[in-house]
């Protein structure tokens, strides 16, 4: 089994095989990865371990691709920007553009009143990181593991999944859309696995961290920095 596997993603750019169909290959392993590691549980640990081990999992899988295509990270934006005025106005606008798609969501849901699955993120924010209610010790505490949880997000969604979705259907500014729409569906789905308000909002999240990514030169720290932002307001307001 594990020599079958081997040989499938042996793969490299001088096979014979056409290059978006080793992407495709790869990334069919990598949504693999990511959907299936959740099925993995450690009930003695909390949510945020389990979170981190998932992404890191996943983070080792798509290194070893990476490493396989002769990609780095800072191929993908994992560098020093090279204008730090930039660097802020492409952060600023991720912000601003994510704000902007959840509120004109807001206004569009209660418009049309679209049926959509009961939203339990309050619920489930109580069982995965405990009671927060004016408990800053544990906000202090987590914000750490949410921060690097943050980095690998964009790391792994953006970073990889859009840049590989991209190079899968050849690389065309037609694949660039594509990529930007089909990562932040992912994206939006797998935090809650159902068509809820909670999906459709990471959903608009991963939208304007994507249009962003492609927008403002490829660099992962301006959307780092903003999903830092947004995950640390999002915690405060549960304290």
């Amino acid at each position: 089994m594990i020599n079958a596997i081997n040989k499938l993603f042996r793969l490299n750019h001088s096979s014979t095989i056409p290059s978006n169909v080793t992407f495709f290959i790869d990334l069919a392993g990598y949504l693999a990865v990511i959907f299936l590691i959740r099925e993995v549980y450690f009930s003695e640990f909390n949510f945020i371990a389990n979170g981190l081990f998932w992404s890191f999992t996943t983070l080792v899988f798509a290194s070893w691709r990476m490493r396989v295509r002769q990609i780095s990270w800072k191929d993908l934006g994992l560098c020093m920007p090279d204008d730090l005025m930039k660097a802020l106005i492409a952060t600023v606008a991720t912000l601003a553009l994510t704000i902007l798609l959840i509120i004109l969501f807001e206004i569009f849901k209660d418009v049309i009143e679209t049926p959509l699955s009961v939203d339990k993120s309050d619920e489930q924010a109580a069982s995965k990181f405990g009671e927060l209610k004016d408990n800053w010790w544990l906000f202090l505490s987590l914000i750490p593991f949410i921060w690097l949880q943050s980095c690998l997000e964009e790391m792994l969604d953006r970073g990889f999944l859009l840049t590989w979705i991209e190079k899968t259907l050849s690389s065309t500014i037609f694949a660039m859309v594509i990529a930007v729409v089909l990562q932040a569906l992912i994206f939006g789905f797998r935090h809650s696995y159902d068509i809820s308000e909670r999906s459709i909002t990471v959903a608009l999240i991963g939208l304007a961290m994507g249009i962003c990514y492609v927008a403002f030169g490829r660099n992962l720290w301006p959307l780092i920095i903003a999903h830092c932002v947004l995950n640390t307001i999002s915690m405060i307001e549960r304290v």
